[in-house]
């Protein structure tokens, strides 16, 4: 019953009501917008601070893998360095009881070839402490940007709950307005109105006229058009964007 009234009265409007509707229309739907755009932006931000301390966190954890692996080859290292010094004093030991030239020089070949596995050694293990102390800087630069982004997102999670906490209420009192007032509006009204929104890239379905040009596409509007507009007795749409156009005093009208 109560929304054959709705259709009757929406019947029984004037051009003016139904300008005025529209405008008042556009209006809360486009403070839903900017709740919805202020909403809408902060979980992508959380997202990718979520996404960037998850990434960093893989990083330290493969780091902590690189260095162990780097102690691990320079602790190899060292091994092989004494079981050379000890193959080393063995050949040297053994030089002294020899029988001949033949097994004294196959001995000392043995002690160069240890002497050198050494020096490789000891330069591998150069590399290794460089690369290490690199890494391991690496892994602190990488703790302390992980501490500040982890910082940021609590921030920026505090943040989103507050403002879903704050404009979920306004929201929805903005769309039960919303609701009131395409009640009072003929359904062909609605319709169009949707359809122009929809179309719209910023949302606005309804403008009004500034210095002359159309607040949607701001093509200039012919004086006579601007007086058929601010006359208020039809509807009048922009000839380049379509969208539906009000005079400039009906905003401080609107209630």
């Amino acid at each position: 019953m109560a929304k054959a009234n709705s259709k009757a009265n929406a019947q029984e409007m004037t051009v003016e009501e139904r300008l005025k509707a529209l405008y008042d229309l556009q209006s809360v739907e486009s403070s839903i917008d900017k709740i919805r755009t202020l909403r809408g932006e902060l979980p992508l931000e959380v997202q990718d601070l979520e996404d960037e301390v998850e990434g960093l966190e893989t990083r330290m954890g493969n780091l902590d893998g690189e260095v162990k692996n780097l102690n691990d080859a320079i602790l190899s290292k060292k091994n092989e360095i004494k079981e050379a010094d000890l193959l080393i004093k063995k050949y040297e030991a053994q030089q002294g009881n020899v029988r001949n030239n033949r097994e004294f020089d196959s001995l000392s070949k043995e002690i160069e070839f240890q002497k050198l596995e050494i020096e490789l050694c000891e330069k591998r293990i150069k590399e290794f402490t460089v690369e290490l102390k690199n890494k391991k800087e690496l892994g602190e630069s990488s703790k302390t940007l992980v501490e500040e982004r982890k910082a940021d997102l609590s921030a920026k999670q505090k943040e989103l709950e507050e403002i879903v906490g704050e404009t979920q209420v306004e929201e929805e009192r903005m769309m039960e307005k919303s609701d009131k007032i395409l009640n009072i509006i003929p359904e062909r009204l609605q319709i169009a109105f949707k359809r122009i929104r929809k179309n719209a890239r910023n949302g606005l379905a309804v403008v009004t006229v500034e210095r002359d040009a159309c607040g949607g596409c701001f093509n200039k509007i012919p004086p006579q058009r601007q007086m058929d507009i601010a006359s208020r007795k039809k509807i009048i749409v922009c000839e380049y964007c379509g969208r539906i156009l009000v005079d400039n005093a009906i905003g401080g009208e609107a209630e």
